[in-house]
């Protein structure tokens, strides 16, 4: 691991993040990972990308715009839906493990066969998706519970080899309307000590930390002006070892600042496209060494005057 640039006393690292079949060097650049979203109820993009052909044809269109890997996602996390549980359990999740896979696999199949070469991400936070996506050919496991909501999860990326984004979520999403606002340094603390749990639990299945990329889960559990306080003092967490995810494209966080611009409502996810620009610069200045994002092109060419003010600060 070698230090590198930051924008006063903010730094990231060079390091290696292992996947299943190969190595990605992480800090000097920033990668970027586009979002494919198989659902019919995206909060972003309302289901455009349901269809296998549309998806496949959208994650190939990503990966032509320069997107570094592409992240699939087969069930909405979005506020107010239900997740965890099992198939047969009270709390069951709104979309069960076998209906994930039929969605999620034919797109990373048809992504692979047209670009074989692509790095793949699928965002689930079942083990029974997780290793069938990765016999599939994924690369990476995207889970936003950090390891929380699955109890097997663990030990079956253990057993893929895979690479893994770790997230931050504060509760499940059909609480998040009734969680209470918590000051900065309560909010910090809290995301530090989650981080950290999912860590050991990686570390306890035999998972290396090389493995392991953070995601500080920005609008997962987080109110409006607790993100922007995430966001200004994310550089922190890079205390705890591990390279930075951040992911703030179209989240509602942004559109609510724009309202003023907007007659008082929230700006529409369509409206905040410069918004997702300037919170993304944000978080590579903060120590980011990947972001996730909608809208490919346009976040490669901020993504590279953001690295190039890095570098500047040697």
């Amino acid at each position: 691991m070698v230090e590198l640039t930051g924008v006063g006393t903010l730094k990231r690292t060079i390091d290696g993040w292992k996947l299943r079949s190969r190595t990605l060097e992480l800090g000097r650049r920033t990668l970027v990972m586009g979002v494919v979203n198989i659902t019919p109820d995206s909060f972003s993009d309302g289901g455009l990308f349901f269809d296998t052909a549309a998806a496949v044809e959208h994650g190939i269109r990503l990966l032509d715009e320069g997107a570094d890997l592409v992240d699939l996602g087969a069930e909405s996390t979005r506020p107010g839906s239900r997740t965890g549980g099992t198939a047969d359990s009270a709390d069951a999740p709104a979309v069960s493990a076998e209906e994930e896979q039929a969605r999620l696999l034919p797109v990373l199949q048809g992504i692979l066969a047209a670009r074989p070469e692509a790095i793949v991400s699928v965002d689930t936070y079942k083990a029974e998706t997780a290793r069938a996506a990765v016999a599939g050919g994924a690369e990476i496991v995207n889970d936003v519970s950090g390891f929380l909501w699955d109890s097997a999860m663990a030990e079956a990326c253990a057993e893929t080899g895979c690479g893994l984004v770790l997230m931050h979520t504060r509760g499940r999403p059909e609480e998040w309307s009734r969680q209470a606002r918590l000051p900065a340094n309560e909010l910090l603390a809290m995301v530090r000590s989650g981080l950290q749990t999912s860590l050991d639990k990686a570390a306890q299945a035999g998972i290396a930390a090389d493995r392991i990329v953070l995601d500080p889960g920005y609008g997962f559990g987080k109110k409006f002006e607790e993100n922007y306080a995430l966001l200004a003092r994310q550089a922190e967490l890079l205390a705890l070892g591990r390279p930075l995810l951040a992911g703030v494209s179209r989240k509602s966080f942004l559109g609510r600042t724009l309202a003023p611009l907007h007659e008082g409502q929230a700006a529409p996810v369509r409206a905040r496209e410069t918004a997702n620009l300037a919170a993304m610069v944000a978080a590579i200045l903060h120590g980011a060494s990947v972001v996730r994002v909608h809208d490919v092109l346009p976040a490669v060419e901020a993504a590279r005057i953001a690295d190039a003010v890095m570098e500047g600060n040697f």
